[in-house]
């Protein structure tokens, strides 16, 4: 493999095209408002989905199905659309993304009923791929030392954009409506891809080939019964038929997938590029992180809005509780484009090295003690460094072990692993939660089980970062 399927050796996009350095910022504001509006609507309608329920006359249960079918279209639409990106061009890949992202919030915000909103998140989720898309732009239109910091900034979005969500939802609701939630994104989505049409070139890179049909509808089938399993076991129970008969087809559904892509001469994943030690355990790595954000997502906003009478609650509003994430939100806004320049100083794993330690921390705080506020505002703050750090850390470490002709579809299968994870980390806590309860509301003895089990989470990140190697930069295959 050549050496400029490095990132110190690639080539300078926007220099050799002659576009001039002053392009690459409208570039980069462009692909970041375009990220940042599909990581907001990953979690905005969080809080709002007990309100939502009451105004559309339905129950919890089937409510849940906003926040499941956003989550199972993006598992299974991003895969597809970062290998469609690589063949035909992440342009015109990302401007059909954003512009399904635009219908699906139109038609969310219209939603006369459940199965509507449903259909509308199903379409917001299919445009899942924005982010990768974006990340392989950055890699093939500007400058190479500009990339990292870049790639840090986006990266860190996803996390970003689902802090500010909850930090949005309340006051959206309380002086708007939920339907809001849909309304003012779609002003960001405009303003994307209307900057898309006008600064940002097509990505002289590609790989042509025609689209693994069969591989994409294997994928998605396995995807599907993964996730439905994790995300409705707690519902259904982790030993009901339905839960486990979903896991085994789910799992076995994924090594079929493997096995015809190993066979298939265009695959929908090149499975050579997992066998890089670079790339398969820094899915892992994200697998964990995708398990600790969001489950922090879901344990924060609960803990503080229980009533300050059980002894660990602190009874706060919705909108109350959406600042505390505040610290967590400016802690991925400063740490992710710092991950880039220590990577870019130091070794592309060093973020993801510190960001597992501070992680870590995060929940090893509130594991000793959580009834003060301070302790959950610690959590925060070491929570979102360690997470801006790495979610940045992670697209960087992938870019520097993977040729540009293959980024899409890499940084896709690292964007999916997440998802799984974040699945996976919600299940676990309601799972926890629902174990230890006193009347209707979590026990303190839940929490703590929470909060250490993060912690032994953050340790294994810890270690799994250490196993990830440094690139080589004349060599692309070292890292085999």
């Amino acid at each position: 493999m050549s050496a400029s399927a490095s990132p110190a050796h690639q080539p300078a996009g926007l220099a050799s095209a002659g576009t001039g350095r002053g392009r690459a910022w409208p570039i980069v504001a462009c692909l970041s408002l375009g990220g940042l509006a599909f990581s907001l609507l990953q979690s905005m309608v969080a809080p709002a989905l007990p309100g939502i329920a009451s105004d559309l006359g339905t129950d919890t249960a089937s409510v849940s199905w906003v926040l499941t079918g956003y989550l199972l279209s993006a598992s299974v639409c991003t895969p597809i659309l970062g290998r469609l990106g690589d063949m035909v061009g992440k342009r015109r890949v990302l401007l059909g993304s954003l512009i399904l992202l635009a219908v699906g919030c139109v038609a969310a915000a219209l939603a006369p009923n459940l199965t509507v909103l449903i259909a509308a998140r199903v379409l917001q989720g299919a445009a899942g791929a924005i982010m990768p898309l974006s990340i392989g732009m950055v890699r093939d239109l500007l400058p190479a030392r500009q990339v990292p910091v870049t790639v840090g900034l986006l990266s860190a979005l996803l996390g970003i954009g689902g802090g500010f969500g909850i930090v949005l939802a309340g006051p959206i609701v309380t002086a708007l409506s939920w339907h809001w939630l849909f309304w003012l994104p779609l002003v960001a989505i405009a303003v994307a891809i209307a900057g898309v049409v006008w600064f940002v070139p097509e990505s002289p890179v590609r790989s042509p080939g025609r689209l693994d049909w069969k591989g994409a509808l294997i994928l998605s089938a396995a995807l599907v019964a993964v996730l439905l399993a994790v995300s409705k076991g707690s519902e259904w129970g982790w030993t009901s038929p339905a839960t486990i008969a979903l896991t085994v087809a789910g799992l076995g559904g994924l090594v079929v997938f493997v096995l015809t892509e190993t066979r298939t001469r265009e695959p929908l994943v090149d499975m050579s590029l997992l066998r890089r030690r670079g790339v398969w355990v820094t899915d892992l790595v994200g697998l964990l992180y995708g398990f600790l954000m969001y489950s922090t997502f879901l344990l924060i906003p609960l803990l503080v809005q229980l009533p300050a009478a059980t002894g660990y609650g602190f009874g706060l509003t919705v909108t109350q509780a959406g600042l505390v994430f505040v610290p967590t939100t400016l802690m991925m806004l400063i740490f992710g484009p710092l991950s880039g320049l220590i990577g870019r100083r130091t070794s592309t794993r060093t973020p993801l090295i510190l960001g597992a330690i501070a992680v870590t921390a995060g929940y090893l705080v509130p594991a000793l003690g959580h009834d003060q506020l301070w302790q959950i505002l610690t959590a925060c703050v070491l929570t979102g460094a360690g997470v801006g750090l790495a979610f940045a850390g992670m697209s960087n470490v992938i870019i520097a072990h993977v040729p540009p002709t293959a980024t899409g579809q890499a940084t896709s299968v690292n964007t999916i692993v997440r998802t799984i994870g974040g699945s996976i980390g919600t299940a676990t806590v309601a799972a926890i939660l629902a174990t230890h309860t006193t009347g209707a509301i979590p026990a303190a003895a839940g929490f703590t089980i929470v909060f250490w089990t993060g912690t032994l989470v953050g340790i294994l990140a810890i270690v799994l970062s250490l196993f990830i190697p440094k690139p080589r930069h004349d060599d692309h295959d070292g890292d085999r």
